[in-house]
């Protein structure tokens, strides 16, 4: 896995391929194509520009198969969920981590197993 992370952020539709990519792991643009849900219809080409995209972003690398290629992530889901909640906090809760755990706990949107869930880790790290 790539230690720099891509500068660029992923699109929606990037990070869907992506989710893909990391939950099937090294993937030919067929294999994704297979891996979207069956409401979620895209062209083989669609699919495969999303990839290239991906790829001059630095997140997958091309591996030569044949006439094709299998496509490997080089970033982990955990590196970019963690820079991604860096950003979040930094551009939307002015770098204050509190705020935004805050806001999700105001939002209701925690069921209270997540809820004891968070509590438990909170107890973990002796806060």
């Amino acid at each position: 896995m790539n230690k720099k992370f891509p500068s660029k952020p992923l699109t929606e539709v990037e990070l869907e391929m992506m989710n893909i990519i990391w939950k099937v792991g090294r993937s030919t643009v067929n294999q994704i194509l297979d891996a979207l849900p069956e409401d979620r219809k895209l062209a083989y080409t669609s699919v495969s520009t999303i990839v290239r995209i991906l790829e001059q972003k630095g997140y997958v690398r091309p591996i030569k198969d044949g006439r094709g290629h299998i496509y490997e992530p080089l970033v982990a889901k955990e590196m970019y969920e963690e820079l991604s909640i860096k950003h979040l906090v930094n551009q939307v809760f002015d770098g204050t981590p509190s705020s935004m755990i805050k806001r999700l706990i105001d939002a209701k949107s925690l069921s209270d197993e997540e809820l004891r869930e968070i509590k438990q880790l909170l107890d973990q790290r002796g806060v």
